[in-house]
C-alpha cells in the first residue's frame, strides 16, 4: 500500500494527461546559457528570446544575475551578468506584457542592498536567490531584502544532490517560516534519478503546503533526464518549471522549453514562436558555442560532482579522450 502523504493517497497531483492552471513556466535560457559564455549574448539575440517568450505565452524569462559588479567586473561580463535597469529596459521598454521578468542573486556573489532596487523602480518582477545549504542565513537576508522592496522570490537550493537529510530538513524548516514565494529543488550536477527527484519533491511539498509556498524544479541533462525529472516534479506538485530554449545552459544544459511547452496542456501555450527562434538564433548560434548532453558531463552527473572539469576537458584539446577523463576523475591509473 501506497503511503499517502500531503498531495493525496500516492502524492500525485495529476497525469500526464491533466491540464493544471497553477503551473508556471520560467524560462531561464539568458540567464543559465549566459554561465557558457560570460553572459555576452547580443541584444538581438536577446530580445528575440524575450519575444518569442511572450508570444509563447511563458510566464517568466529570467534575464540574467544580479552579479556584483567587483567580482564580475564588466569588462569581462557582459551585462546580461548585472542586469541593470537601462540595459533591461533598452530590450523589454516597460514590458507591457504577460511575461513576467526575473533576475538570479547568487549568495554571497551579490550586492543586493544597492543592486535591489525598490520594485516601483524596477521592470523586474521576481529575484531568484540561489544559495548552498552553508549559505542559507545570507540567503534568508538576501529573501526579506527582495521581498521588502516588493518583489515576489524564491529560493533556489543549489547541490540539492550532495545535501545531507538532517541538513535539507532543517533548512525546509527555517526557509517555511520566511517571506520566500517559492521553494526550488535543483539538480545542479544532473545526478538525480527519478526515484529521487520523487522524494525530494514530496519532502518539499510537505513544507510548502503547510506554510503556504510552492515548489519549484532546476533540472540539468547530464544523464538527458533533465526533461523527464521535471515531469516527475510536476506530477507530484511542482508548480514552477525551468526550462531553456534548446536546453542552453552550462554544461550539458537545461530542461528544453520546447519539450515543456509542447507536454504541457495548457491551450496559453504556443510552440511555434520556440522553434521559430531556434531556427533563426539558436541553431547559428551552436556553431559558435557547445552544450549539451556529451559524454564527460554524464561520468560528472553520475558521479554527482560539480560539471567543471567535463566543461574544462571539452574545451580543451583532448577533448575526445573519455577514458582518460574517466581515469582522471574516479583516480584510477
Amino acid at each position: 500500500m501506497k503511503k499517502k502523504t500531503a498531495t493525496g493517497a500516492t502524492g500525485k497531483k495529476g497525469t500526464w494527461l491533466t491540464y493544471r492552471p497553477d503551473i508556471k513556466v520560467l524560462d531561464c535560457t539568458v540567464r543559465d546559457g549566459g554561465l557558457i559564455n560570460n553572459s555576452q549574448f547580443t541584444d538581438e539575440f536577446v530580445r528575440a528570446v524575450y519575444q518569442a517568450l511572450v508570444d509563447a505565452g511563458v510566464d517568466y524569462m529570467e534575464i540574467g544575475y544580479k552579479a556584483d559588479r567587483k567580482i564580475y567586473s564588466p569588462s569581462e561580463y557582459g551585462c546580461w551578468k548585472h542586469c541593470q535597469e537601462d540595459d533591461i529596459r533598452r530590450i523589454v521598454g516597460e514590458n507591457k506584457t504577460g511575461l513576467k521578468l526575473s533576475a538570479m542573486a547568487d549568495a554571497e556573489r551579490t550586492n543586493y542592498h544597492e543592486d535591489f532596487l525598490p520594485k516601483g523602480k524596477s521592470v523586474l518582477d521576481m529575484i531568484r536567490v540561489a544559495a548552498y545549504i552553508h549559505q542559507i542565513p545570507t540567503a534568508l537576508d538576501m529573501i526579506k531584502a527582495a521581498h521588502d522592496k516588493g518583489y515576489e522570490t524564491t529560493l533556489n537550493l543549489m547541490s540539492v544532490s550532495s545535501v545531507h537529510d538532517h541538513e535539507l530538513a532543517e533548512a525546509l524548516e527555517i526557509l517555511a517560516g520566511s517571506e520566500v514565494n517559492v521553494l526550488y529543488i535543483v539538480d545542479s550536477f544532473g545526478a538525480l534519478y527519478s526515484e529521487e527527484i520523487q522524494e525530494l519533491t514530496r519532502t518539499f511539498m510537505q513544507v510548502a503546503e503547510a506554510s503556504g509556498k510552492k515548489v519549484g524544479i532546476h533540472t540539468h541533462n547530464n544523464q538527458q533526464l533533465a526533461y523527464a525529472n521535471t515531469i516527475e516534479a510536476l506530477i507530484l506538485g511542482a508548480s514552477y518549471l525551468d526550462a531553456t530554449i534548446a536546453g542552453l545552459g552550462r554544461g550539458a544544459g537545461n530542461c528544453a522549453t520546447e519539450l515543456l511547452l509542447g507536454f504541457l496542456k495548457n491551450p496559453k501555450f504556443h510552440l511555434r514562436p520556440i522553434l521559430k527562434v531556434i531556427q533563426e538564433h539558436f541553431v547559428p548560434l551552436r556553431e559558435k558555442i557547445f552544450w549539451g548532453y556529451d559524454f564527460p558531463l554524464l561520468i560528472t552527473g553520475q558521479l554527482n560532482i560539480h560539471p567543471r572539469s567535463a566543461i574544462s576537458f571539452i574545451e580543451g584539446g583532448n577533448s575526445r579522450d573519455f577514458v582518460g577523463f574517466y581515469d582522471s576523475v574516479v583516480g584510477e591509473e
